[in-house]
């Protein structure tokens, strides 16, 4: 599966492009600003986007009205179609939003039902009591998303929906080429749902990527050979900052070994987790760590880790917002990217990253460990590489067994030397790939 060896960049277009929160139903080819940060992805050593929502929304994207026009205020089906053909012929790959738990007040067929009531012929297609009121007066009830009724939620057991919906995808792929879906609320979806998705999927297009966003729970109920290939790891999204900010790097090494470790208990072995320090529905990991000086840090963990690392976009340069000024203060426009020495280091990260067969698919251990400091060490047949981290204001020496007496250390392609112990500068980060 090439998004196995893959680094992602994640776009929320109706943020990125400035497009106006409410649908004005004023068509302005926005998309096509992505076309000018093609060489900045590029040199980020990202070779995936995934978009959130492009399709035809009331406001956010996630409250969909129609899933075969991309949103009006984003441009038409043509400017995201000539988008898709350049990312590709950058060898870029494509991800989109798939919101397929429920869609907007404004989808064309709970308008029908709003208008028509019993005589629609889409009532089914929700979960409707004709004899009750909404929030919205409408005269009868329907179920929200976890009490949202702004997005309303589709039965997902009705023929008629999931034809639709695999209708839907067929277009995207046939008219954009697209690569891969990410599954909004998966954790929500129908388990049978997922299962006919991935087989349909399957057959129109190799390789074509399914992506989950849990949060909780059992990920290993929703990522097998069945159903998804990958999911968003929340548990070591909180485990990164929180080790960081409290100066506790046990608490992310033991999701990490918890995970993914050599014993037959490890909940994730073998499994490539989409894993990220932030992304549009939290505060920029700028906002959130405590010392400035972890920023550097937490990008080498994060791509030194098993699964597949995710950039979201402005964060590779330091941007910073916080979760509590809303939504939209994290979805950002910025006028153009910024390069500087934080982005120049994800860049080498996301290289490293993709051009060793350890990082990407190797196994885990954890050799060294104390409140903070770590030497992780990833391995896959005959290549050893070693995360090495000091969240110490004080310089730190290690000394253990490194199987070996000398390495490259990756990030300054510089020779290191593991005898009479290994040297950690304070607030330093090294990946040493053995030789």
């Amino acid at each position: 599966m090439w998004a196995y060896n893959s680094v992602f960049y994640q776009i929320y277009p109706l943020g990125f492009c400035g497009a106006p929160f409410d649908n004005d139903g004023v068509e302005v080819n926005r998309i096509s600003k992505i076309k000018d940060w093609i060489p900045h992805i590029k040199n980020l050593n990202c070779d995936a986007i995934y978009f959130s929502p492009v399709f035809e929304s009331d406001t956010h994207g996630y409250n969909t009205r129609d899933y075969k026009n991309i949103d009006c205020r984003l441009g038409n089906n043509d400017n995201f179609k000539d988008l898709c053909s350049t990312l590709h012929e950058q060898e870029i790959k494509i991800v989109l939003d798939g919101v397929f738990n429920h869609v907007g007040r404004g989808f064309w067929a709970f308008q029908d039902v709003i208008k028509n009531r019993e005589n629609s012929q889409y009532r089914h297609w929700f979960n409707v009591d004709l004899n009750g009121n909404s929030n919205y007066n409408d005269g009868l009830w329907y179920e929200g998303w976890e009490g949202h009724y702004d997005l309303v939620k589709l039965n997902l057991n009705n023929e008629e929906v999931i034809n639709h919906i695999f209708d839907c995808v067929k277009y995207w792929i046939e008219e954009f080429d697209i690569d891969g879906l990410r599954l909004d609320v998966a954790y929500c979806l129908d388990i049978n749902f997922i299962k006919r998705l991935r087989g349909f999927c399957d057959s129109l297009k190799s390789e074509f990527v399914l992506i989950g966003e849990l949060l909780h729970g059992d990920y290993g109920r929703f990522v097998n050979n069945e159903m998804l290939h990958s999911a968003t790891n929340y548990e070591c999204y909180k485990g990164l900052f929180s080790s960081f900010n409290s100066m506790n790097l046990f608490e992310i090494c033991h999701s990490l070994k918890n995970q993914f470790g050599p014993e037959d208990w490890c909940r994730y072995k073998g499994m490539h987790l989409l894993c990220f320090v932030d992304n549009h529905d939290v505060s920029r990991i700028a906002s959130v760590l405590e010392e400035e000086k972890h920023l550097p840090l937490i990008y080498v963990l994060m791509f030194g880790m098993p699964g597949i690392p995710c950039v979201y976009y402005g964060s590779e340069w330091g941007a910073k917002a916080h979760k509590n000024e809303g939504d939209p203060a994290l979805r950002v426009s910025f006028d153009e990217p910024v390069e500087n020495e934080l982005s120049q280091w994800v860049s080498k990260l996301a290289k490293i990253h993709k051009e060793s067969k350890a990082l990407c698919h190797g196994t885990i251990s954890i050799p060294v460990l104390t409140n903070k400091q770590c030497i992780i060490r990833r391995e896959f047949e005959d290549e050893v590489v070693m995360i090495a981290i000091n969240a110490d204001g004080e310089d730190y020496a290690a000394h253990f067994d490194a199987g070996a007496g000398r390495a490259m250390e990756l990030i300054t392609d510089t020779n290191h030397d593991f005898g009479g112990g290994s040297n950690m500068p304070a607030y330093s980060a090294q990946i040493w790939k053995v030789y």
